[in-house]
C-alpha cells in the first residue's frame, strides 16, 4: 500500500516525481504530495484526492525547478483521506520533508514524548510522528544521518521512509522494515520506490532493499547500511519490462487490457518450463533437493483474497497430481492458531506483488518451525521471493488495475506446474504427460474464451441494478466461483458470494428468491466421475424459485441451455485445468457490470494493489 518515489539527479524532479506516482497509483490513491528541495528551501504540495488533483495543483501553482525530491500517494490508515493527513509531512520549521509506507505501532508512544517537549502536530497521521521525532532529533545532533539511523531504530512496526533535508540537497534517506523498497540505479541519476514501476522509463538496473537496511542516496551514488550501521552489499537485477507494459496501450482501462493479456500470462509462465512431450522442469527448485521434496509429508499453502483462490486450485492439483496432502490457508490466519508445521511441511506462499505482509508474516513463521518454503510470484526481487527456499515466478508482467485478472490465471498456472514436478519428483508420472500436453494448449483457449465470449456487455447492461449475485461451483469450479464473486464486490460494490453447489440445499438456498442472478459455473459432462447432473439439478431447484440462471460451460454441452437463461462457452480441455478458462468470462462480466454502473474498474474505493500492512 502506498506508492513512494524518490528522485536524484539532472533532470527535473517534479517530472520524474509525478511519472512515478502516476506509475504506483494503483497503491494507494486517497491522497498525494511531493516536496522537493531549491534553492535551500523545502517545498511541498499534497492534496487529498487522485493524484489528478495534485497535477491541477501545480498546474496552477507550480513549484520552482529542483533536482531532488521524494513523492506519495496514499492509502489512508491513520487519519482520513485529507489535505493535512496527506504526505509529505514536514517538520522542524520546513527543515525536514518526510514520506512513509506502513503502519509504525508504538507512534502513540512517541507523539505523547515529543508534545511533552513542547512539539505540536498537525495531522491524525503515525507518519507525522517519524518526521516530527526525526526534526527532533536533528536539533540535538545536526548530523542527518545519525539522527535518521536513531529514529529507524527507534520506529515498531512495518515502514519504509523516505527523508531530504534542506541542509543537504544532493541526499535522499531512506529506511525499510517489513515494507518495500527497491532502487533504481541511473546514468548520473538514483531512484527510490515501492517497486520498479516508480523509475521503469528511466533505468532497468535495480537493487531490493534488504530488511532493516538504510538507503543513503545521491546523484553520484548510494550507499547500504544496516540498522546498526554497518555497511552491507546488495545484488543488482534487469527489470526484464519495460515503461510501455504498464500503459493502457489504447484500451479503455488497465484492467480490459490486462484480461486481453491472460493469454500471453499464461503461455510466458509454462514457457522454458514444458517440453512438446509435456515434461515439466523447474530449475527454481535449486534451493529444494529431491530429498527435501521427498521428505514432505503436508503441503500449506497460504495467501490472501484473490492468491488464496489461485491456491485452492493448485490444491486440486497436487493432490490429484503428486497424492500429497495439501491444505490451503489464509495467511492473516495461519499463525495465529499454533497450525502443525515442522521439517515435513512445504509451504507454499502465493502473492503477486511479493511483499503482502501477512503472507511474508506467515512464512516467516512457518520457516522458524523448519518448514521448507516455496514462493509463486510475479515481483523480480520481491522480499517472497528472498525470504524463501525456492521460487516459481509467474511472467505475467506489470499489474496495473487493482483487481487482479492476469495475474490470477498466471498464478493457477503455476500451480499446474508445481504439481507436474512434484508428481514426477516423487515417481507419480501416471498423469504428468497428459496434463502437461494440454497445459501447452491453455494459452491458445484462452484466447479462444476471449473470441468466444459472447456480448457480457449487453448483460451487463441488462444487471446494473442488481444487488446481489451468487456464484456456485463444484470441485475445481468452486474456487472459480469464490474468485468471480470477489472480483464482483471489488468493481461493482454489490452484495456477491461464492458457494460451493452441494451446499446449496444446506443453507444458501434461503437466499434464492424471483429475479435473484445465480452465475454457475457448470462442470465438464465428460469428467470421468461426473459432477454435471449434480450441478444440472442445482439449476434446476434454482429456476424453481424464480431465479434467473447464467452459466458458463464447455463447448458442446448444449443440455445446460435448456435451464439456463444465458450461457457462456469454454473450450473443451481436462476438468482439471478448466479453472484457466472459465475464470475468463468472470473477469469481463465484473469489469463490463462495474463499467455500466459508472464505476472506476482500475482504482475500486478503498483498495489499493499490494496489501504491505498487517
Amino acid at each position: 500500500m502506498c506508492g513512494i518515489v524518490g528522485y536524484v539527479g539532472p533532470k527535473s524532479a517534479l517530472d520524474v516525481l509525478l511519472g512515478g506516482l502516476r506509475r504506483l497509483e494503483y497503491r494507494g490513491y486517497d491522497s498525494a504530495g511531493v516536496s522537493v528541495i531549491s534553492e535551500g528551501e523545502i517545498l511541498t504540495r499534497k492534496k487529498a484526492g487522485k493524484l489528478s488533483v495534485l497535477t491541477e495543483e501545480l498546474e496552477s501553482s507550480p513549484l520552482s525547478e529542483a533536482s531532488i525530491g521524494i513523492g506519495h500517494t496514499r492509502w489512508a490508515t491513520h487519519g482520513a483521506p485529507t489535505d493535512g493527513n496527506a504526505h509529505p509531512h514536514t517538520a522542524g520549521d520546513q527543515q525536514i520533508s518526510l514520506i512513509h509506507n506502513g503502519i509504525i505501532e508504538n507512534f502513540s508512544e512517541i507523539k505523547k514524548e515529543l508534545e511533552a517537549a513542547g512539539v505540536e502536530f498537525e495531522s491524525e497521521t503515525d507518519t507525522e510522528v517519524a518526521a516530527q521525532l526525526l526534526a527532533y532529533e536533528y536539533s540535538k545532533t545536526n548530523d542527518f544521518e545519525k539522527s535518521f539511523l536513531s529514529v529507524a531504530n527507534r520506529l515498531q512496526g512495518a515502514f519504509t521512509i523516505l527523508a531530504i533535508n534542506r541542509d543537504d540537497p544532493d541526499l535522499v534517506l531512506a529506511a525499510r522494515r517489513n515494507s518495500p523498497l527497491v532502487i533504481g540505479i541511473g546514468e548520473g541519476e538514483n531512484f527510490l520506490g515501492s517497486d520498479v514501476a516508480a523509475f521503469v522509463d528511466h533505468t532497468k538496473k535495480a537493487i531490493s532493499v534488504g530488511q532493516d537496511q538504510i538507503v543513503k542516496l545521491r546523484q553520484s551514488g548510494f550507499e547500504l547500511m544496516n540498522f546498526a550501521g554497518e555497511e552491507v552489499q546488495a545484488e543488482t537485477f534487469e527489470v526484464n519490462w519495460d515503461a510501455s507494459a504498464a500503459s493502457k496501450g489504447g484500451w479503455d482501462s488497465f484492467m480490459a487490457k490486462e484480461i486481453s493479456e491472460e493469454p500471453q500470462a499464461v503461455g510466458d509462465t509454462l514457457m522454458g518450463r514444458l517440453g512438446a512431450d509435456g515434461d515439466v522442469e523447474l530449475t527454481e527448485f535449486a534451493g529444494l533437493s529431491i530429498a527435501d521434496i521427498a521428505g514432505i509429508n503436508r503441503i500449506i499453502i497460504t495467501a490472501c483474497g484473490t492468491a488464496a483462490y489461485a491456491g485452492e486450485v493448485a490444491k486440486y492439483a497436487i493432490e490429484q497430481l503428486a497424492r500429497i496432502p495439501v491444505s490451503v490457508e489464509l495467511a492473516h490466519e495461519l499463525r495465529y492458531r499454533d497450525p502443525v508445521i515442522d521439517e515435513n511441511t512445504l509451504v507454499v506462499a502465493i502473492s503477486q506483488s511479493g511483499e503482502t505482509m501477512d503472507t511474508l508474516m506467515a512464512v516467516r513463521y512457518a520457516t522458524e518451525r523448519g518448514a521448507k518454503v516455496l514462493s509463486i510470484c510475479n515481483t523480480q526481487g520481491a522480499t517472497l521471493a528472498r525470504e524463501s527456499n525456492a521460487t516459481i515466478y509467474t511472467h505475467a508482467g506489470p499489474e496495473v488495475a487493482v483487481a487482479s485478472t492476469k495475474a490470477f490465471s498466471a498464478q493457477i498456472t503455476a500451480g499446474y506446474l508445481l504439481a507436474l514436478f512434484l508428481a514426477k519428483a516423487l515417481g507419480k508420472t501416471d498423469q504428468v504427460a497428459k496434463v502437461g500436453k494440454e497445459l501447452l494448449t491453455l494459452p491458445r483457449k484462452v484466447k479462444k474464451t476471449l473470441e468466444m465470449i459472447g456480448d457480457v456487455k449487453a448483460l451487463a447492461e441488462e444487471l446494473k441494478s442488481t444487488e446481489s449475485v451468487l456464484f456456485l461451483g463444484r470441485n475445481v469450479g468452486f474456487p472459480i466461483a469464490m474468485e468471480g464473486a470477489l472480483k464482483l464486490k471489488e468493481l461493482s460494490y454489490i452484495h456477491a458470494e461464492g458457494f460451493a453447489a452441494g451446499e446449496l440445499k444446506h443453507g444458501p438456498i434461503a437466499l434464492v428468491e424471483a429475479g435473484q442472478v445465480v452465475i454457475v459455473i457448470v462442470p465438464s459432462p465428460s469428467a470421468e466421475e461426473s459432477l454435471h447432473a449434480k450441478v444440472l439439478a442445482n439449476i434446476q431447484e434454482i429456476n424453481a424459485r424464480g431465479a434467473e440462471v447464467i452459466a458458463i460451460a464447455e463447448s458442446g454441452d448444449v443440455e445446460v441451455a435448456n435451464y439456463a437463461k444465458r450461457v457462456f462457452y469454454t473450450p473443451k480441455t481436462l476438468p482439471l485445468l478448466s479453472p484457466v478458462l472459465s475464470v475468463v468470462p468472470l473477469h469481463i462480466f465484473s469489469m463490463e457490470l462495474a463499467k455500466a454502473k459508472g464505476l472506476d474498474v482500475d482504482q475500486p474505493r478503498n483498495l489499493a494493489k499490494s496489501v504491505t500492512v498487517e
